[in-house]
């Protein structure tokens, strides 16, 4: 199972764009990508942005990330090697569909839950996990942020942390072309014994 902002695609610089020009203030691009890392809600209330803008957030952040946004270098190997790829995002369905396609990347993935349109509690509350293993065999999950890992961890599902050596996972990796030796392999071996 897969987050897809900054776990499969590199949206984080059309995260930032949005929220700048939501704001309408001049911010620091760093500190701001700090924040929206932690959640988008947090970095709303932290930079005082009134939460009934959101959804013109949503809307500027799909903009943005179809123009600007691509999937990360190796991916398609690492799709490609798996069996049952699932996507689990608060990003909309159309704008991920639509990137998806745009790389010829959809045709790796099962489903794709929408957390919001589909009515889950946004993560990190399992409801949209528990969802998705009802419906398929879900081994692992990936994701670059904690509140993408912790629902897998209450699930006691192995999690791979991308990009973040900060939060709590089984594995790490910065580079998709790290995941089959570093991931999958062990995880295939254990199987074996």
């Amino acid at each position: 199972m897969w987050d897809f902002d900054g776990t499969l695609f590199d949206t984080y610089p059309a995260l930032v764009d949005g929220f700048i020009r939501l704001s309408q203030q001049e911010l620091n691009r760093s500190e701001v990508l700090d924040w929206l890392k932690v959640d988008s809600i947090t970095a709303f209330k932290h930079y005082g942005i009134d939460m009934s803008q959101r959804e013109e957030y949503q809307k500027l952040h799909s903009y943005y990330s179809k123009m600007n946004s691509r999937p990360f270098e190796h991916l398609e190997d690492v799709l490609s090697s798996v069996d049952n790829n699932i996507i689990v995002t608060h990003r909309d369905k159309e704008s991920t569909t639509f990137l998806l396609e745009k790389f010829n990347l959809a045709k790796y993935f099962r489903e794709i839950v929408s957390v919001e349109e589909q009515g889950f509690t946004r993560k990190p509350h399992h409801s949209s996990y528990e969802y998705v293993l009802k419906n398929h065999q879900i081994d692992l999950v990936v994701g670059d942020r904690d509140l993408d890992l912790i629902p897998a961890r209450n699930l006691n599902i192995k999690t791979v942390a991308f990009q973040n050596q900060n939060i709590e996972a089984d594995f790490y990796i910065d580079s998709y072309a790290d995941f089959i030796p570093l991931v999958l392999q062990p995880l295939q071996d254990k199987t074996k014994l």
